[in-house]
């Protein structure tokens, strides 16, 4: 589970997070590259090729190459360069180095981001590598590393990926102004200057140099570009303007290309957005619009083919879907979480009596959970799971539960197999779920306790008696949103709660 940081303000803060953050690859990605590596018969493209699959590597690989590169040598642009500047040795080095976590334990918000630039490099072989044979290299290793500077970002801040896709992607808020609010700078600005700062190829600086510093050209190619009913008035524009048209037609334009139409996609094929890259990519081409979607739609089934992942959203999903079917919809308000009524008050207040009454009042642990139980639904938690840890901590047992299935009853967990459970078997502590973070975290928790708690806000608490955890409570409102009202409820609960079993450990002494 990587360590979330707090997030810096300024843009030389961020650089310096995000420069020395350090991105994991899977155990199988690490040893599928170490195979090739050492495997005598494979030359320097077939060992790029295998890389290609791992893009965390490919980028450690060029800002090594890059960073050691003096004034006097140019950047390496392509994986073959690099490999051929390191040598085989260094690289094995260097991948031996790499943290490694497991196959399936890749954070989300960075699989799904490098998902997307896998997809992006699909649809620039497919659209443009034909086209431009010479450069093909360029035009694969640059559309799969041009979202590369945001790779470190969702990493150490995924709450803030979340955020954002949220507010852009799903509400439709204004994205320069959620950037302000969400990280201090502009994304663009940021992104641009960790491209500067690892000199990654010359094509991806460009890019983001355009999209900052330039928009005027896209602005004018993109206006062009919407009257794609009619090419010979496209044509006739564009003859008009000949520092437009030199600019339309250079090869690195195909690395934001592809990457606006994968970007894009993972909202909505349809959307405003991704059609304003279809009728762009259609000009760049010289081609029909339904045409240039029929490519793009082949390229994404491909990309779908390779690259698809469990638990992670491609776009080839959404083909299959009626058209204007979107998969980031806007959230639902979640009705507002009510504080106890009196009655329900009341029945708390006694049951958190009970609870710290000295000596303990229960005769057993299954009086005391009881108790428990009641005192957390009548202080508005009505579904509920009261989970006890044996002395090893190797199972998580059911031992209370409310507005759950009854096989919740019998429910068992193995903490070794969730991040999650061990960090908060380790010592007492609280997770608090939110859409923000759920990216994150959800993930981490075993599959039959997510089953139970079908949920986007989700409280997991943790209680130790004698400095050792025994119990894990698990409580939602049903899908709503908790207020912090109501979280300081549930706390002084379990407070209550934790104060019961240290009396209990005390009976008879």
């Amino acid at each position: 589970m990587p360590t979330q940081k707090s997030a810096p303000r300024t843009l030389d803060g961020w650089l310096q997070q995000l420069d020395g953050a350090r991105l994991p690859i899977t155990l199988g990605q690490q040893e599928r590259v170490r195979r090739y590596l050492l495997d005598s018969r494979r030359s320097l493209r077939d060992i790029a090729e295998q890389i290609q699959h791992c893009p965390t590597f490919a980028l450690l690989l060029l800002r090594e190459v890059n960073r050691k590169s003096n004034s006097f040598s140019e950047p390496a642009e392509t994986l073959e360069m690099a490999l051929n500047r390191l040598g085989l040795k260094r690289t094995e080095a260097l991948l031996g180095q790499m943290a490694t976590v497991a196959d399936n334990q890749l954070p989300a918000a960075l699989g799904q981001l490098q998902l997307i630039s896998l997809h992006a490099s699909q649809q620039a072989n497919g659209l443009f590598a034909g086209r431009l044979a010479r450069l093909w290299q360029e035009i694969h290793w640059g559309s799969l590393l041009l979202l590369a500077p945001l790779w470190p970002l969702v990493f150490t801040q995924p709450e803030l990926f979340a955020a954002w896709e949220e507010r852009v992607l799903r509400r439709g808020e204004p994205a320069a102004r959620v950037e302000r609010e969400l990280l201090g700078v502009p994304l663009l600005q940021l992104c641009l200057a960790l491209a500067r700062h690892w000199r990654l190829p010359e094509w991806i600086v460009q890019s983001y140099r355009l999209l900052v510093e330039d928009r005027r050209l896209l602005v004018k190619a993109l206006h062009i570009a919407h009257d794609n009913e009619h090419p010979l008035h496209q044509q006739q524009m564009l003859d008009a303007d000949p520092a437009l048209r030199r600019w339309l037609s250079q090869p690195a334009n195909s690395i934001l290309l592809a990457n606006g139409l994968a970007l894009s996609s993972h909202q909505n094929w349809s959307c405003p957005h991704s059609l304003r890259w279809q009728r762009l990519t259609g000009l760049y081409l010289q081609t029909a619009l339904g045409e240039v979607q029929q490519l793009i739609h082949q390229q994404a089934v491909i990309s779908a083919r390779q690259h698809a992942q469990p638990g992670l959203w491609h776009p080839a999903q959404a083909l299959l879907w009626p058209w204007d079917a979107c998969h980031l919809q806007a959230s639902p308000a979640a009705p507002a979480a009510a504080l106890p009524d009196s009655s329900a008050l009341a029945q708390w207040k006694q049951q958190c009596t009970r609870l710290l009454a000295e000596p303990s009042p229960f005769a057993n642990v299954l009086q005391l959970t009881d108790c428990a139980r009641q005192a957390l639904l009548a202080g508005g938690m009505p579904r509920l799971l009261v989970l006890l840890a044996d002395r090893n901590h190797t199972r998580l047992l059911a031992q209370q539960s409310a507005g759950l299935p009854v096989e919740a009853g019998q429910l068992r967990l193995d903490p070794a197999q969730s991040q999650v459970l061990r960090r908060l078997l380790s010592q007492a502590g609280q997770l608090r779920l939110t859409p923000a973070n759920v990216a994150q975290f959800s993930a981490l928790l075993p599959g039959s306790l997510k089953a139970l708690f079908p949920s986007e806000h989700l409280l997991l608490r943790s209680l130790a008696s004698n400095g050792r955890v025994v119990m894990l409570l698990v409580a939602d409102q049903q899908g709503a949103a908790i207020s912090d009202a109501q979280l300081q409820v549930f706390g002084k609960t379990a407070q209550c709660i934790e104060r019961a079993l240290a009396t209990f450990a005390k009976r008879g002494s």
